[in-house]
């Protein structure tokens, strides 16, 4: 008889046997973090720009973009554009939806972070570009925003870890990511304890890297900067 323990042997090698659909999980999982994160980028640094243009049009709209896509649930939007665009006519894949769901609420964070890039900017070098002939777009392009990509690598690292995980949401519309994959193997095997173990370990595998890589990087600037903090006293 076996175990009915939820953590059994034979729960393991049972996973392992059907172990192909947790790796085109994986796969689709990857493949929309990729697309939506590249999306939610794009939108990240168009909003940013927009957020401290000149014109208050514009750094209305962007508000509005960003208040709309924080304050609503990702859950609700991916909701909507399954079942209420298909409603309307216009039925996308999930696949579809999945990166252009998750990129769209991603790139109201991200825009907030570019925002907040090109304020720390000192305001002086903005003007000396403008007094050098500069136009609006060409200091973005060559004076602030070169200088602020090393500031906001990591919350934007932070974003990509975050943006993963949301992809999880797909699991609610047969999305045939990871998450969806765990658990349709664990509703028709029972085996929830190893269906769901393994899924937060390749969640993991991605996530980890990520996170270290923004933690050490975020260090490296302080330390940096304490650096330059102290060259002066030092050749005082």
């Amino acid at each position: 008889m076996k175990s009915t323990n939820p953590f059994a042997l034979w729960r393991w090698e049972d996973l392992f046997q059907n172990f192909d659909n947790f790796s085109s999980g994986f796969l689709r999982t990857l493949q929309v973090a990729i697309l939506a994160l590249a999306l939610s980028l794009i939108i990240g640094i168009v909003i940013g720009i927009l957020s401290t243009a000149h014109n208050l049009i514009l750094r209305s709209i962007a508000r509005v973009y960003v208040e709309i896509f924080q304050n609503i649930p990702l859950v609700i939007q991916i909701f909507f554009m399954y079942n209420g665009l298909a409603m309307a006519g216009l039925v996308l894949s999930e696949f579809t939806i999945g990166v252009v769901g998750v990129g769209l609420y991603h790139g109201a964070y991200i825009g907030e972070v570019v925002r907040a890039g090109i304020l720390s900017v000192p305001k002086g070098q903005q003007e000396a570009a403008y007094a050098q002939g500069f136009s609006y777009t060409q200091t973005m392009r060559y004076i602030i925003l070169p200088q602020m990509v090393k500031g906001i690598l990591p919350p934007l690292t932070n974003q990509a870890v975050n943006l993963i995980k949301n992809t999880s949401v797909l699991a609610i519309i047969a999305g045939a990511d990871l998450m969806y994959a765990a658990d349709s193997y664990a509703s028709f095997s029972l085996n929830y304890g190893p269906s769901y173990v393994v899924a937060g370990l390749l969640y993991f595998i991605l996530c980890f890297p990520l996170a270290t890589f923004s933690r050490k990087y975020e260090e490296k600037l302080k330390k940096n900067d304490s650096l330059v903090v102290d060259i002066p006293e030092v050749m005082e």
